[in-house]
């Protein structure tokens, strides 16, 4: 029996709301902005002023919502954004360093600086 659909797999992702990131690749590759927001299960991260799209939308007098084309932010794949070290200012990969106290913190592979605040 074959199966009809793969189930997807959810890795970890590095990215994390409020980071500031750099797109390396795509329509936007070069522009840098803020996470919005990060779905685990698309792979997929929303960043601020980077892949803009319109959406058409239907007046909705209830909701006090009016009709008309509305831009807003698209979701662009983890693999292609890369974290920026605030210490450093460099687009970084994520390394993870082991505290005294045997937490965990995610930091900057050039400089070493922490990246969780």
């Amino acid at each position: 029996m074959a199966l009809t659909h793969a189930r997807a797999e959810r890795h970890p992702i590095q990215i994390r709301k409020g980071d500031n990131v750099k797109v390396l690749a795509g329509k936007d590759s070069g522009k840098s902005g803020r996470v919005l927001s990060v779905n685990p299960v698309k792979n997929t991260v929303v960043v601020e002023h980077v892949s803009i799209i319109k959406r058409h939308t239907r007046p909705n007098p209830s909701k006090n919502i009016k009709g008309g084309i509305v831009e807003k932010e698209g979701a662009i794949n983890v693999s292609n954004v890369m974290v920026i070290c605030p210490s450093c200012g460099k687009h970084t990969r994520v390394g993870h360093m082991i505290l005294p106290d045997g937490s965990k913190m995610r930091s900057c592979r050039h400089c070493k600086a922490t990246l969780d605040k």
